[in-house]
């Protein structure tokens, strides 16, 4: 986190009671006019709430149950019949929405392409009947490893639409992030692209992708042809998009599953060197998605929406592809860098599609940031209505820049909070509150969230603490794929509670403030890295014994990843070895995993059982209090 969002800071801001009311024209038309009565009501009687919600939702069946809960497992809209699909396109189909435009996707290099709801419809269709034609069936997996292109809204939505599982991975990751999530799901299918333009540059994916040695599962890859480098080697048989698509037929019928079926695999860091696959199913996470997307961004029919997210993490699943399509909004879809081929980018990008809710991340508007305010006020920015903030807490000093400079001032900021693990945002200002900077509000109806400590004691106003979630809620993940026993650490590292893993506090208004991750989480640029996946990669280069890896206060990203390394009997120090340990990290990992600083140092802190004390070495690279070092070994 960036100094200005430390504890000091966040706690002179919890007590200037300095507030921002919601705009006239915003609260009038809200969805949401009075958040008290609302939350109180959804607390009373919170499975009669979401039901609620479900029932402006289309389904096959209806449930027998809302919920069953048996601690700390469970199952929403027990007995129904559902496809995601079925809200996302199909109800649109015999509406005029089907010929309202669903995507407005931009290149980097400034192509574009209009795709209605109908059409997209139909591209669904289409790759559906390609995938039956491989034989993806029910409960198959399917890698996608595409860039910002429409190919990757189609692909994951015509696997839900039969039934197979989809598991994205962000195409910044290099070869051996990529093998390890395709051999962890089992893939039958790997779906990629010959490359992509991001930063001026040609990103070549299929070079990525012939790295890959041990995926036995993978018995098919399709290439989507996008920047036409020739695919000279594949680690499976090559299938080529256009080709498949141009034989498909236009119509195939959505498959009816159990509200519980699994819709996906989203691989996220944790705090072991194996990332951990999060399964989200079907019934439960639309329902969630569907109100949290109406209500949060105040979604209304001529609305354009733009969240500047990649669908190969989790806000881009909820809040780019399925949130909004269940809404039927127009969204705005990405290709490349925000400064590219210079800082307004961005910004000529709101201006020409004449946006209306933009959601974005404080690293995104901090980088932006460096750049002054005379290039945002070069474009007429007035389409926007509302702001969304998400990814890590938002430090006050980027708040009011994007308060100011790109909602001039009028535009009110939902700075959201959730993880991949809850599927959706769970503490959120909805339009009608009153906002405080760098405070994500309060929990949205039907969420009971405190500040508790290790005893799962609810502690006092202004008291730091574990952020905690008391009851289930409908997109929570299902489970964790081949491992439900890190599924109920989540519950049962204090009996009662959901554990988030994030330090926050609460105001005597009863608004959030979350200061950061109290495990061995990383959130860099918004990502979370494991460090032991750093860790791992680092000491698999050949030089390295030991590892320990920790996250260092940026001011452009957060926290960037510094790293402690011990070298090798024998190894011998150089100029270039560091460069070389970096280079190994981003062949492995990718470039987001890479240290931004090494140290190589004789030793590393260690408890008398052996687990290196990363708490001790980020305190000494900050200056800051050691605390109990009683473990620590002699």
């Amino acid at each position: 986190m960036s100094k200005e969002s430390g504890p000091e800071t966040v706690e002179t801001l919890m007590r200037t009671k300095e507030v921002f009311p919601p705009p006239k024209s915003i609260l009038e038309k809200a969805w949401v006019k009075d958040y008290d009565s609302v939350y109180k009501e959804s607390i009373a009687n919170t499975e009669k709430f979401w039901e609620g919600v479900a029932n402006e939702l289309n389904w096959y069946k209806k449930w027998d149950k809302v919920l069953e809960w048996n601690y700390p497992w469970a199952k929403w809209f027990v007995g129904a019949q559902c496809n995601i699909i079925q809200n996302a396109l199909d109800r649109h189909q015999t509406t005029p929405t089907k010929n309202k435009t669903a995507m407005l996707w931009e290149g980097e290099k400034g192509e574009t392409r209009a795709i209605t709801y109908g059409e997209l419809n139909t591209l669904v269709c289409k790759f559906a009947n390609v995938l039956k034609s491989l034989g993806i069936k029910k409960g198959d997996r399917v890698a996608v490893y595409l860039p910002r292109i429409p190919e990757q809204f189609v692909t994951m939505l015509a696997c839900a639409k039969i039934g197979a599982i989809h598991t994205v991975v962000y195409s910044g990751f290099s070869s051996g992030a990529l093998q390890e999530r395709i051999k962890d799901s089992e893939a039958k299918l790997l779906v990629t692209a010959d490359g992509s333009h991001y930063h001026g540059k040609i990103l070549g994916l299929a070079k990525i992708v012939s790295e890959l040695k041990d995926i036995p599962t993978v018995k098919n890859v399709i290439y989507v042809r996008r920047v036409g480098t020739p695919i000279q080697s594949s680690p499976a048989p090559a299938l080529y998009w256009d080709e498949l698509m141009a034989k498909a037929s236009d119509k195939c019928e959505t498959e009816r599953l159990a509200s519980d079926d699994p819709l996906y695999f989203l691989y996220t860091s944790g705090t072991t060197g194996r990332p951990k696959g999060v399964v989200h199913a079907h019934g439960g996470y639309m329902v969630g998605l569907y109100i949290t997307m109406k209500w949060i961004f105040d979604l209304k029919d001529d609305d354009v929406f733009w969240c500047t997210a990649d669908p190969g993490w989790v806000t881009g699943h909820s809040y780019i592809v399925y949130g909004p399509l269940m809404n039927g909004a127009t969204i705005v879809f990405y290709e490349g860098a925000p400064d590219q081929p210079d800082p307004g980018r961005w910004w000529s990008i709101v201006q020409n599609k004449k946006i209306t809710v933009l959601y974005s991340t404080p690293t995104a508007i901090r980088a932006l940031m460096r750049f002054g305010e005379d290039i945002p006020k070069k474009y007429d920015l007035g389409s926007l209505r509302l702001l969304g903030s998400v990814g890590e807490p938002i430090n006050p000093e980027a708040w009011h820049w994007y308060h100011k400079n790109i909602g001039r001032g009028k535009c009110p900021i939902m700075d959201t909070w959730w993880q991949t693990e809850t599927g959706m945002i769970l503490i959120t200002p909805l339009p009608c509150l009153p906002l405080k900077a760098g405070s994500a509000a309060k929990p949205f109806p039907g969420i009971i969230a405190e500040i508790v400590d290790r005893d799962g004691n609810v502690l006092p106003p202004f008291k730091g603490g574990n952020l905690a979630i008391k009851t289930p809620w409908p997109a929570m993940m299902k489970t964790i794929h081949k491992d439900p026993s890190r599924y109920e650490t989540y519950w049962n590292s204090i009996k009662g509670w959901y554990m988030a893993g994030d330090i926050a506090s609460k105001d005597d208004d009863g608004y959030f403030w979350v200061k950061g991750r109290s495990d061995d989480v990383i959130k860099t640029s918004g990502y979370r890295i494991g460090t032991a996946e750093v860790e791992s990669a680092l000491v698999s280069f050949p030089a390295v014994a030991e590892a320990a890896v920790i996250g260092k206060p940026d001011p452009l990203k957060g926290e960037i990843i510094k790293a402690f390394v011990i070298l090798r009997v024998g190894a011998q120090r150089s100029p270039t070895l560091i460069d070389e340990m970096k280079k190994h990290v981003r062949s492995v990992m990718g470039p987001i995993a890479v240290p931004a600083e090494i140290d190589i140092v004789d030793s590393l802190p260690k408890t008398r059982s052996g687990k290196i004390m990363r708490r001790l070495l980020r305190a000494k690279e900050l200056g800051l209090p050691i605390g109990d070092i009683s473990t620590l070994e002699e």
